[in-house]
């Protein structure tokens, strides 16, 4: 998978932290991931589909970086993930995917998004609908961590 597919995912969502919950976020160094159990506790996942490519987008979260996002987005903090935090899961989901779309659209790569899906729960899994390689991009804060996953074909 090449960097121009992957990287306007990852300053998608470090803008839109920034932008919405004023939350730095740290890339880490990627990885392979060769599994489906999702690293985190709530997490959105978007299929994208276009002439030239195919792929899906994921981003997961752990509980204490949403709920501290939920307090810094929409100023209240519920005791643990529930549908609030799960819809704003799949917001961010959907405004990481935006950001992503318009910078490959610039460089050729256009595609349809679908309506975010979201999961939560210690161990849920997330599954990719593409034969290729799933890049795990974690990210640190002061809150906890967040990861991308990508994959396209």
């Amino acid at each position: 998978m090449r960097a121009e597919f992957i990287n306007p995912f990852l300053a998608s969502l470090i803008n839109v932290l920034n932008t919405m919950a004023s939350m730095p976020m740290t890339p880490q160094k990627p990885r392979l991931k060769k599994d489906e159990i999702a690293r985190g506790d709530v997490s959105g996942l978007i299929g994208m589909i276009g002439p030239k490519t195919k792929g899906s987008m994921s981003i997961t979260f752990e509980q204490e970086l949403a709920l501290e996002i939920m307090q810094r987005m929409l100023g209240e903090r519920p005791a643990g993930i529930n549908e609030d935090v799960t819809d704003m899961v799949g917001e961010i989901t959907n405004m990481v995917t935006g950001g992503a779309k318009r910078t490959l659209a610039e460089s050729g790569y256009d595609f349809d998004m679908a309506t975010p899906a979201v999961v939560s729960g210690k161990g849920h899994t997330i599954t990719h609908k593409c034969d290729n390689a799933i890049i795990l991009m974690p990210f640190d804060s002061a809150y906890g961590k967040a990861y991308i996953e990508i994959c396209f074909d």
